[in-house]
């Protein structure tokens, strides 16, 4: 929040998450970006990154464009700034559905829901998050997505190990999703 916001990322390697931080401290994960995506395009439509944070969950590599020098660029390349566009409108699409399930599903169905969309990108074993990790991604504390997690266990839903969770019976976490 202290930078102006007034650039583009481009992450090379790695994966960086975006957040903000509420009042009362708890953190609230927007999204987690790796290779070939962007961030910082609100500058674009006059939106600062101000309230926002970004942080590397791994090594990574980013380059940083700075305004002046990306709104040269989008008047060369129209072509650009129509890329620029898609990402804003799969991120618009991506938040709306976030709210959603913050709105309408119980902390099992957003934790389900993130689960299943871990499991397109990771497999049927999803290794490196934490418990406040899966939290900070749906809105809850920690020790509500534990207890989740647990019932999952009981249920035979998932097995978890140290950061390494084994999706054991997708159609039953879709259903919990989809409550």
């Amino acid at each position: 929040p202290e930078d102006s916001g007034e650039a583009l990322f481009i992450i090379k390697e790695g994966k960086i998450q975006l957040y903000r931080i509420s009042s009362e401290g708890r953190k609230l994960v927007t999204t987690t970006l790796g290779p070939g995506t962007v961030f910082g395009e609100m500058t674009l439509i006059g939106q600062g990154m101000y309230d926002s944070y970004a942080e590397a969950t791994e090594k990574c590599a980013v380059y940083k464009m700075e305004r002046v020098d990306l709104e040269k660029l989008l008047l060369e390349k129209p072509a650009v700034a129509l890329r620029i566009l898609d990402v804003l409108g799969r991120r618009l699409r991506e938040v709306e559905a976030r709210l959603e399930d913050v709105a309408f599903k119980t902390v099992a169905g957003r934790l389900a829901s993130l689960l299943l969309r871990l499991t397109k990108e990771h497999g049927r074993i999803i290794r490196g998050f934490t418990h406040q990790n899966l939290a900070d991604d749906i809105g809850t504390h920690r020790e509500t997505a534990t207890q989740t997690l647990t019932r999952f266990r009981a249920e035979g839903l998932v097995q978890t190990g140290r950061k390494r969770i084994e999706i054991l019976d997708p159609e039953g976490l879709w259903q919990i999703a989809n409550e």
